[in-house]
């Protein structure tokens, strides 16, 4: 909890600085690149977690890795968190700022899980659908279920939307089972 606290001040921070300095989409592939880093290179991300190598040492690493690929507002973000021994905490901060950028911004992350693919169309209106409910920008990850039967689910932060054939199915059975008693 404590790093989850951390990791969101310093995604804020990082974000107010982009935004005050106009650096915000700058910032965005910095972090997405790191990201990646972390990702692909299990070295990079044993690196950033391992407490034992000294602050300096650490600082300097990041700054022949990473200097001439990201923007000085970001090789100093990470240069800080490195002083003040957080560094283990970026995978955190990262997911930290995409969530705050996106909030910013008024983006929405939506999963919709399909149990056939969506025509382009189909896709085409469900988002202009959900933006008119939200009034937020939409992001949308269309993942292929096969257990919905048919339909589909929409989620979007603590709300879901069921329009499946497995949640009707299961309707209809409460239905029946509170109707036979």
């Amino acid at each position: 909890m404590m790093q989850s606290r951390a990791a969101y001040r310093y995604a804020l921070s990082l974000l107010s600085v982009a935004g005050e300095t106009g650096r915000i989409d700058t910032v965005s592939n910095d972090i997405a690149m790191i990201e990646k880093m972390i990702g692909t290179s299990p070295d990079f991300a044993l690196f950033l977690k391992t407490p034992v190598i000294s602050t300096m040492k650490k600082k300097g690493v990041l700054e022949i890795i990473l200097r001439d690929r990201v923007d000085p507002l970001t090789m100093n973000f990470l240069r800080l968190l490195a002083t003040k021994k957080r560094e283990s905490v970026l995978p955190e901060i990262i997911r930290q700022f995409y969530r705050l950028r996106d909030e910013r911004l008024g983006i929405l992350d939506v999963t919709a899980r399909t149990a056939v693919p969506f025509t382009k169309n189909q896709e085409d209106d469900l988002v202009k659908r959900i933006n008119r409910v939200t009034n937020k920008k939409v992001r949308i990850h269309f993942i292929e279920d096969p257990s919905l039967k048919g339909g589909f689910t929409i989620q979007y932060d603590d709300t879901v939307w069921d329009a499946s054939v497995r949640r009707q199915l299961e309707s209809l059975r409460q239905k029946f089972s509170t109707a036979a008693s």
